[in-house]
């Protein structure tokens, strides 16, 4: 066994119920004397409860899915107008992603507190759109320097999104399986990613407010996250990637439509992975055990239902090839894009 694993520098502060201590903690420990809360208009509330311990130097209330690069200049002159010390993030992977835009240019660490399971705050890797293109790279400046859990947050999150950004996570454990730099550690983690958040989204679906299932759901989403930070991006991430940006398709729903199509594509090559993934998920095997989850799970089932056209498919391919990570279990031509997104389309098996 021979690999090169890195674990990034993060502090975790989890616990039901004790966001707003642990921001007002987090700000003291710090010393920060201009605190930036960025939220959306969804988040206005719980954010203003997790903020109650801190003065703020700017309140910034305007979030966008994809991260537009126009958005993300005026939220860092804003930052850079008041002096900024700190960022204090409450909200989804957009919210994150925006705190992550502020801090790749003007280096000011992030309080990153989740009220989805995108994991995004448990990673060093960012994204912004220009011109319905979306650009992704990895930065150790982005990676919030903590992150603040509480699963009371995530009560009010419907369960149709729950189940969309929990399945979000357990791609990110799909594809840290095969990605550019995955290891045996990322594999451990994600196969303990897929098997938490599997069994907590049975568990949400039966009952939206259990909060001992919402905290193993943060849980695994994190697991997960932590995977794909140090696995990279696979060939799951970058289709999607393209999608959101170009398309402006809902993030978390088109990672849950694609993703049965990517791995039954990979699965047959990846052996490993695929043994690993049937195990988390109970089954005999990886692609039937994610299709049997998805049956018991309120899920869209196709890209058409999130309104990508199929006429877009050839465009789509082409913006998809260049991003084919290295080493991805089977190569990658048109023509399997073609399969992937097509199916993806209509929902029909690969």
């Amino acid at each position: 066994m021979r690999f090169d694993h890195r674990t990034l520098a993060q502090r975790v502060r989890f616990g039901t119920g004790g966001a707003t201590a642990a921001v007002a903690a987090e700000v003291a420990d710090r010393g920060a004397r201009a605190v930036m809360l960025v939220a959306g208009p969804g988040e206005a509330e719980i954010a203003a409860q997790v903020a109650e311990g801190i003065e703020l130097a700017v309140d910034w209330g305007e979030v966008t899915p994809h991260v537009p690069a126009g958005l993300a200049e005026r939220a860092r002159v804003a930052a850079r107008g008041a002096g900024v010390d700190l960022v204090v993030s409450v909200g989804g992977g957009s919210t994150t992603g925006l705190a992550k835009a502020i801090a790749l240019t003007e280096h000011i660490p992030i309080v990153a507190v989740p009220t989805t399971y995108a994991g995004s705050e448990a990673t060093n890797v960012w994204g912004i759109t220009t011109d319905s293109r979306k650009t992704t790279g990895v930065d150790d400046a982005v990676l919030p320097a903590c992150v603040v859990y509480d699963a009371e947050l995530t009560l009010s999150l419907p369960i149709d999104l729950t189940v969309a950004s929990g399945l979000n996570a357990l791609a990110h454990c799909v594809d840290s399986m095969w990605a550019p730099n995955s290891d045996p550690i990322d594999r451990a983690l994600a196969e303990e990613g897929i098997r938490t958040t599997a069994s907590a989204l049975l568990e949400l679906v039966g009952d939206g407010s259990d909060l001992a299932a919402r905290e193993r759901m943060l849980f695994g989403a994190y697991v997960s996250a932590v995977a794909f930070a140090s696995a990279g991006s696979g060939l799951h991430h970058k289709i999607c990637h393209v999608l959101g940006g170009a398309y402006d398709l809902p993030h978390a729903a088109t990672h849950t439509v694609v993703l049965p199509h990517v791995l039954a594509f990979n699965a047959p090559a990846a052996p490993e992975a695929e043994t690993r993934i049937a195990r988390a998920l109970g089954a005999t095997g990886a692609v039937s055990g994610l299709r049997a989850l998805y049956e018991r799970l309120p899920v869209a089932g196709s890209l058409a239902e999130l309104g990508y056209d199929l006429a877009a498919v050839p465009e789509s391919v082409e913006l998809v090839l260049p991003l084919v990570p290295a080493g991805n279990p089977r190569a990658v031509d048109r023509d399997a894009l073609t399969r992937i997104l097509t199916a993806a389309w209509s929902g029909d098996h690969i």
